[in-house]
């Protein structure tokens, strides 16, 4: 008879061997019973802890999704020497939930919006706690800088072959990310123009059109 604590870790081998699975092959192509031959269980035990295939990649995308912000957090809330280093020799972990975000994000599926969903509501959650701690700049549209910066994380994601060819490696290997680091970061805290004229240019432009606009409407 299985204990509590087999089921528990039944249940996350079944999770795990279907993210690996689900990023190989894709969902469409992924059965259950493929995934219960890999794991050495019957597909009945997965419809078991599951219910069906759609509910397992719910629970597959809620998992991996915790597993990249639960460590931006950590690296967030206490930014020392050894937490980003450990962070960036540590990607390798990451590799099948990486590979598992570049395949579901782009199958087209509502399901891969919803997992956009989950990345976007996550971004949203830690800038709730930076906004909270005091470390963030003020922003005049807040919910589009989000969704930027969720772009910003995802395109190397997404990207990675485009990238590996255009700088030559994977920039999604230890010495990849020790390369992207950096820029990323001077981007994020500095941007990279040293004048303020084209925000100016940008904002007085838009301030003219919404006059203009409002000019229209009466």
């Amino acid at each position: 008879m299985r204990s509590a604590s087999d089921d528990l870790t039944t249940r996350a081998r079944i999770r795990d061997t279907a993210i690996a699975a689900f990023a190989r092959d894709g969902f469409d192509a992924t059965s259950l019973r493929s995934i219960a031959r890999e794991v050495g269980v019957s597909p009945a035990l997965i419809v078991h802890h599951f219910g069906d295939k759609n509910a397992l990649r719910a629970e597959c995308d809620a998992y991996v999704v915790s597993v990249f912000i639960d460590e931006e957090h950590v690296v967030i809330e206490a930014p020392t020497r050894d937490r980003i280093r450990a962070a960036m020799h540590d990607i390798e972990r990451y590799g099948p939930y990486i590979d598992y975000l570049a395949r579901m994000l782009v199958d087209g599926s509502p399901a891969a919006d919803g997992l956009f969903d989950r990345l976007l509501d996550a971004t949203r959650g830690v800038f709730e706690d930076q906004r909270n701690a005091g470390v963030l700049e003020p922003m005049s549209d807040p919910e589009m800088t989000i969704l930027l910066v969720t772009l910003i994380g995802l395109g190397p994601v997404v990207m990675r072959a485009q990238m590996a060819r255009a700088l030559g490696s994977d920039q999604l290997s230890p010495a990849g990310l020790r390369r992207m680091t950096v820029p990323t970061l001077e981007l994020l805290t500095h941007g990279i123009y040293s004048t303020t004229a084209l925000l100016d240019g940008a904002r007085a432009a838009l301030a003219d059109d919404a006059e203009a606009e409002k000019g229209s409407d009466s």
